[in-house]
């Protein structure tokens, strides 16, 4: 990457009491450290208060109510490129996060969006197909490398370190090579001529 650092914001979806979101979100967060050229922000979802029922927002400005969601809205504001952690609850993905997505909008506009998922046998590759295409619908481009934790309980040790760890850290540096480089061709393209919708 060339430039100054892209502002990379991890986003962990599930806020689930025992999720195992913090297990994979916290192997991903040592990866993007390991990576460099990344000045990172995790959003935890357990920690943002969104609320539930929010007033209708103005999109085409960005201006927002509720403080929760200005908040929220200026770290997606700030961030170049996104990670989504996400586990599969019933062949889709968390209520937290549909919450989350759909609190802003045009601070998503034309930024890499990628994903780290994870659960029982599919593996939350079922989650990720239904975000992209919500992130296709916020003018976001989603990266086609995903990295996938099939069976998750059982891919991690008592330190929250994948038993394959040699295979699951080369995937995630190929995500994140990608996600640099379309972070980096969005953020130029953003400064030379705003993105409308």
């Amino acid at each position: 990457m060339s430039g100054a650092p892209l502002k990379l914001a991890v986003i962990i979806g599930s806020t689930r009491e025992g999720r195992f979101g913090s297990i994979v979100g916290s192997w991903l967060v040592d990866r993007v450290r390991d990576h460099g050229g990344f000045e990172l922000d995790v959003i935890d979802l357990a920690e943002v208060s969104l609320p539930i029922v929010q007033q209708k927002h103005p999109v085409s400005t960005g201006e927002y109510p509720e403080r929760e969601v200005r908040d929220f809205a200026a770290r997606i504001g700030a961030a170049d490129a996104f990670v989504v952690v996400t586990p599969e609850y019933n062949h889709g993905y968390p209520a937290s996060l549909k919450l989350a997505i759909d609190s802003v909008h045009p601070e998503w506009w034309a930024k890499p969006v990628a994903f780290v998922s994870y659960g029982g046998y599919a593996g939350g590759l079922r989650a990720v197909e239904q975000l992209r295409l919500v992130f296709a619908e916020l003018h976001a481009t989603t990266i086609r490398e995903t990295v996938s934790f099939h069976m998750a309980y059982t891919q991690f040790d008592e330190t929250g370190r994948p038993h394959d760890a040699e295979s699951v850290n080369a995937a995630a540096k190929l995500l994140l090579d990608q996600l640099g480089w379309w972070g980096e061709a969005l953020r130029a393209a953003r400064a030379a001529r705003p993105y409308v919708c």
